[in-house]
């Protein structure tokens, strides 16, 4: 066991030999308790425990952040001691050029532009592990949201290129002559999800040797979760560096942000996501009576291979998205006033205006893409991951997120949002918020504000809500968010200033 670890287990134990009846303890007391124990440490172990000021700052953070204080609902005041940092190590060799590659790599995404921008992610870090010249990913034209759009149409092509030159060598197109003097076709095969690099190098790397010219094919989330670190940062550095959305998409998308803020200094975007698709999916019933039953599961049979589920089932497994309503009651129950401004990224709601209404009637001031920018939306209408971009772009910019599923969007702005400082991600906890709108109506609303509150504790998107290592690398890129030291701002008793709400 690590000493780092052996201490942080001290510290812990200590804190509940100090206050086990959860008294007043004087931080005084704690740091000269502290100061004995890594004495001890050193004494024990011959390492001198250093960064005592580090250490203490780190447990006063930890102590002082109790089940009672109240939850800073714009922002987390921790943010400040988080960045990015998707820095290449020293040791993390230069690109292999074209000429010298083990062949070419042909990549065909999958699904729609969240879930195909993790599939453009990976084929990057895929092309570095195989040492391959990759070829611009092909985008799915195919799929249930029928975009024609070329990877150039969304992306900025010769930045995306450009940013990754030191990492890996990526071309528009595979040479003619290379082409020409090929005797097959490029060899096809799709690898199974989640696959280990230990899987491309004996599996997928002598193919490539072979044939020149590879393709993979539906191309998402064919690569592991947990990497070595600098092939981590190396998909941090291509989804949230290289990945630039065009000069249109960026242009739209800081129009509509700009209207947004001059509304308002600070707006909460909510991605619904109750799209008749999506609620088909996921197999939940929102009361809609056997109208609602017999339309989603006339779309449902577009998925073969879909189990049968239990809709109660479902809603008590916290799998079924929050209505309109719900995701409004959630918010005014943490302290949004009705006076908040809205953002509100969503395809078709399924039940129009009518299941629109009471989340307006909570909140008045609700604004989509359509609304504010109607006339220059027009010439993206008719393709649906460019439409995407426009709302990934506005709740990038925003002071809140707020998801209602764990979609790639979810993922994919939740990430992005932790590696840029920690912005407030606001994730429903559907398992215990389904009960508690349940019986809503059997309590008076302070009642409820405080249930929702505690309900909502470790899904507000704070620094330290997942362990390092843990949930999906997309959502939670830890390898890509340093700390910096913990230097909290206490007042003369040693305690910290209160938040405001």
């Amino acid at each position: 066991m690590g000493n780092g670890v052996w201490t942080g287990r001290w510290f812990r134990t200590s804190l509940a030999f100090l206050h086990p009846n959860g008294k007043h303890v004087s931080w005084s007391m704690v740091c000269g308790v502290m100061l004995f124990g890594l004495g001890l440490i050193s004494l024990l172990t011959g390492h001198v425990a250093s960064h005592l000021e580090w250490y203490s700052h780190r447990l006063h953070r930890r102590t002082l952040s109790t089940l009672d204080e109240p939850i800073d609902i714009w922002q987390s005041q921790y943010s400040k001691y988080y960045y990015g940092c998707e820095e290449r190590g020293r040791h993390f060799g230069p690109a292999v050029r074209e000429r010298k590659s083990n062949g070419y790599l042909l990549i065909a995404t999958s699904g729609g532009l969240n879930q195909q921008r993790t599939g453009i992610t990976d084929a990057v870090v895929v092309a570095r592990i195989l040492n391959a010249t990759l070829v611009v990913p092909e985008l799915d034209h195919h799929s249930f949201w029928k975009d024609d759009s070329d990877f150039a149409n969304i992306f900025d092509v010769n930045w995306f290129i450009t940013y990754l030159a030191k990492d890996v060598t990526i071309i528009k197109r595979v040479p003619d002559k290379i082409m020409r003097s090929m005797e097959k076709p490029p060899y096809t095969m799709r690898v199974p999800r989640k696959s280990e690099p230990e899987y491309y190098l004996d599996q997928v790397l002598p193919i490539l040797l072979r044939r020149r010219v590879l393709q993979l094919t539906k191309f998402d989330y064919r690569l592991a979760n947990n990497l070595d670190d600098e092939l981590q940062k190396l998909r941090c550095r291509v989804n949230y560096h290289a990945l630039r959305f065009t000069k249109p998409i960026r242009q739209l998308g800081q129009r509509v942000v700009m209207k947004m803020r001059k509304m308002a200094s600070r707006y909460v975007a909510v991605h619904l996501r109750f799209e008749p698709d999506m609620l088909a999916f996921s197999g939940c019933y929102f009361g809609g009576g056997e109208k609602e039953r017999h339309e989603l599961g006339e779309i449902r049979k577009r998925w073969t291979t879909l189990p049968d589920l239990s809709p109660d089932g479902e809603r008590k497994r916290g799998k079924c998205p929050l209505s309109p309503h719900e995701v409004g009651l959630m918010l005014r129950a943490l302290g949004f006033t009705n006076d908040t401004y809205l953002y509100v990224a969503s395809g078709e709601i399924y039940g129009g205006d009518e299941t629109m209404q009471p989340l307006k009637d909570l909140f008045p001031n609700i604004y989509t893409k359509e609304m504010l920018a109607e006339e220059e939306l027009k010439p993206f209408l008719p393709f649906s991951s460019r439409l995407a971009a426009i709302d990934y772009i506005v709740c990038d910019e925003s002071n809140v997120f707020v998801t209602n599923n764990n979609g790639n969007m979810a993922k994919i702005l939740a990430g992005r949002r932790r590696y840029m400082g920690h912005k407030r991600t606001i994730r429903p906890n559907a398992k215990k918020l389904s009960a508690l709108f349940t019986s809503r109506h059997e309590m008076v609303w302070d009642t409820f504000a405080s249930k929702v509150k505690a309900c909502q504790r470790g899904f507000m998107g704070e620094p330290d809500e997942m362990r390092p290592g843990r949930g999906e690398f997309h959502e939670y890129p830890s390898t890509c968010v340093c700390e910096k030291p913990f230097m909290d701002d206490l007042s003369q008793d040693g305690t910290r200033p209160k938040k405001v709400l």
